[in-house]
């Protein structure tokens, strides 16, 4: 996963910890833009030099956390410099804009890429919400409604469709995926049960970071339960671990290098827009999940399941030090790094892992290095690996 952040820090605001927001026009200059497009698609290039399998792109809006407010673009973009690597979208956020024209750009996107399209469907955050003038009471229905607009503008010769938010007449759209019937969709799991419901209706793959162990397992034993009722059996296949990783000498080295930029983004950039700058969340109005969203979690993991974005944006040194003592982060050695990350996706019974190298704007030589650095002694290891059971599902029986 690349977020894409501008490719400058601002010191000036590291030390209250909070971006103004909106951030205006004066803080930015258009040729660190112009440097921070041209070096990510140079690192992708080399992500593919060195047999990653793709590269995740995501959406965002109005904040330098992450300045690829269109994943279409950047897939159309990146496909003309590289023939191999996927482009995995994490995701093109529905609830917002129109779903015929992104079912257009995302076919156009696999056609341009001749089928490297993985899509992901994803809502947005309430910051986005409010910047496009969605309401969130609205937002789940329109993510629905979107989706599957987009999935029968993808499948069907003609169609019509008359919805609550969205109204077309005999359209057929060109032109169409590349791969057919239609790219693979991923859905991110944040830990509501609507989506994860909505993902094993359509048989989509489920990506969800591995938080804790408990809340692993009861997002996994869910998602089965909810494939089963649609006559589905699930399967490693149906399920992507997403984290982060460091690769160095040793775990204090990677600690030494890596932490500046991973607290500068935990603590300055992420919560751009959805933390006041008296340290009040702001991202979950009243709207955005159901009060029954976390009923199906285990009363003990239900803590985890909520992100508290206060208490991340306050995230130390020392703290993160011991995270990475405690195995809680990736970060270490190669064997160190491989084996935390193998370990990791056979708890999960996941068969595929997203990693995020690039937390808080790297210096484009050092992003390349950890490419090079995770490409030459961790990758190797995690693709001779296979996962073949979902050890959830086995405590459950």
């Amino acid at each position: 996963m690349d977020l894409l952040a501008y490719g400058k820090h601002f010191d000036e605001f590291k030390a209250d910890k909070w971006l103004p927001y909106p951030l205006s026009k004066s803080h930015f200059d258009p040729e660190v833009a112009v440097r921070t497009y041209d070096e990510h698609l140079e690192a992708w290039q080399e992500l593919e030099r060195w047999g990653f399998d793709g590269v995740g792109l995501n959406e965002h809006h109005t904040t330098p956390h992450g300045m690829m407010v269109s994943p279409n673009m950047m897939a159309a973009a990146a496909s003309q410099v590289t023939t191999k690597i996927k482009f995995v979208m994490l995701g093109n956020l529905l609830s917002i804009h129109n779903p015929l024209r992104l079912a257009e750009e995302i076919a156009m996107a696999d056609c341009l890429s001749h089928g490297r399209v993985i899509s992901g469907f994803a809502r947005g955050l309430p910051r986005e919400h409010g910047v496009y003038s969605i309401p969130m009471s609205e937002s789940r229905a329109r993510f629905e409604e979107a989706a599957n607009i987009i999935l029968r503008a993808w499948t069907e010769d003609t169609f019509s469709y008359e919805g609550r938010f969205h109204t077309y007449q005999d359209v057929a759209i060109w032109p169409r995926p590349y791969q057919q019937p239609y790219p693979p969709v991923w859905s991110l799991f944040t830990g509501s049960k609507e989506t994860i419901q909505f993902a094993a209706a359509y048989n989509f793959t489920g990506i969800f970071p591995p938080i804790t162990d408990g809340l692993t397992f009861d997002i996994v034993n869910y998602f089965a339960k909810q494939l089963a009722i649609h006559g589905r059996t699930i399967t490693p296949e149906h399920l992507v671990l997403f984290t982060d990783a460091w690769v160095a000498e040793n775990k204090a080295t990677a600690i030494a290098e890596y932490s500046p930029y991973y607290l500068y983004f935990n603590q300055t950039l992420w919560h751009h827009g959805s933390v006041a700058q008296d340290g009040s969340d702001q991202s979950r109005p009243e709207g955005y999940i159901s009060d029954s969203t976390h009923d199906y979690v285990r009363p003990e993991n239900r803590a985890a399941a909520v992100i508290d974005r206060s208490k991340i944006r306050n995230i130390t040194f020392a703290d993160v030090q011991a995270r990475v003592d405690r195995g809680r982060l990736p970060w270490g050695s190669p064997d160190d790094v491989a084996d935390h990350l193998i370990r990791t996706a056979d708890h999960a019974g996941a068969h595929s892992i997203v990693l995020n190298l690039n937390y808080g704007a790297l210096p484009h030589e050092m992003f390349l290095e950890q490419i090079r650095r995770f490409g030459r002694d961790v990758l190797p290891k995690l693709q001779a690996h296979e996962v073949t059971r979902i050890p959830a599902l086995e405590m459950q029986a």
